[in-house]
């Protein structure tokens, strides 16, 4: 099968088609620092690095059947960002840019993946969701859509994202949800290296302690990897650390330490969260602007870390500055979930 990956960010459904066997042909992503990570992991694949409006062909072989997947800038959907979420974003209508690149293929894409956060389903009473259902329905296609949550497929993160599924041949495609063991944040992270605050040097040897099954997976044969960024913080916040315990959050921290907040009760709950050793992690979304805490250590997550609970493969390097970094690995979707959804559609050809 061949695969094109719009809006594709650093290339997390890119690395989960990949792993389940499809050849992907092509992307296209506008950001100049996600188009440098994604080219620099995916050097075979023709990327188009400008915005998706301009694009008006894309030559692909189809001697092989094609699946078009992807998912639109997700922000304007997030149940986080609750200003965003209405027809009025002019980003949230990119999803249409999406529809019309499936469209300029003649003949139709076999299949279609659409990619999104949870919220998308509720965004404006509906209104996106309904519209590229219709829309897929209308061009010919069986749809199947399916909230996936992350964990069940082995991934150390609760996270939810929506799934639409395409076929052009009649085929509805459920997902199963395995409920595999918890993989949980110690497993995740254990033998990547101690670190501190506003570490900066990339590349570092693992820890000397036997690896999980799941970080052995991610690790391969590599000796060492690169990542091990952590963000510097200001003295005021690295105290406020050391009050929180794992799973705790902003509310353990004491009053008398948050007096450069206006009303601190008003802090989001993912705010100043300390992951859990034993538990899977919360979302790694914005994970620098929510200061998510590191299980044992008083900082906040390093690059690799966060790939880590995203299910990035440890010889996947991201590039530019930190925070251009951060939010590549916070805005991708898992690639072991993208996986198992294109091991599902597999199953048809």
């Amino acid at each position: 099968m061949i695969g094109v990956d719009l809006f594709s960010g650093a290339g997390g459904m890119s690395v989960g088609a990949s792993q389940a066997g499809i050849r992907v042909y092509a992307a296209v992503e506008n950001d100049p620092q996600a188009a440098h990570t994604y080219r620099a992991n995916h050097p075979n694949v023709i990327l188009f690095d400008d915005d998706i409006r301009k694009l008006e062909h894309l030559d692909v072989p189809r001697h092989k059947p094609l699946i078009v997947f992807g998912g639109p800038p997700c922000q304007g959907f997030s149940t986080s960002n609750q200003r965003t979420r209405s027809a009025q974003n002019s980003n949230n209508w990119l999803y249409a840019e999406f529809l019309r690149v499936v469209q300029m293929f003649s003949p139709l894409p076999e299949w279609v993946v659409f990619e999104n956060v949870k919220g998308f389903t509720e965004t404006a009473d509906g209104l996106f969701l309904h519209t590229v259902l219709d829309q897929l329905q209308s061009l010919g296609y069986t749809v199947s859509s399916q909230v996936l949550n992350a964990a069940n497929f082995g991934i150390p993160q609760r996270r939810n994202r929506f799934f639409a599924i395409a076929s052009l041949h009649g085929h509805s495609v459920y997902v199963q949800q395995p409920c595999t063991p918890t993989v949980t944040v110690e497993e995740a992270l254990a033998d990547l290296p101690p670190l501190e605050v506003g570490a900066s040097l990339d590349r570092l040897p693992y820890r000397k302690v036997k690896p999980s099954l799941y970080a052995q997976t991610l690790r391969g044969n590599l000796k060492e990897c690169v990542g091990h960024l952590v963000s510097r913080n200001a003295t005021s916040v690295i105290r406020r650390y050391a009050h929180i315990p794992q799973g705790g959050n902003w509310e353990n921290i004491p009053v008398e330490l948050m007096d450069n907040y206006k009303d601190h009760s008003r802090c989001h709950t993912g705010i100043y969260h300390r992951l859990h050793a034993q538990r899977p992690s919360i979302v790694i979304g914005n994970y620098r602007k929510n200061m998510l805490i590191h299980p044992t250590q008083h900082r906040g997550l390093s690059v690799r870390e966060a790939a880590r609970l995203q299910s990035f493969p440890d010889g996947f390097e991201f590039k530019g500055s930190i925070g251009f970094q951060q939010q590549q690995v916070g805005n991708a979707v898992p690639p072991l979930l993208a996986r198992a959804v294109f091991n599902a559609i597999l199953e048809y050809n």
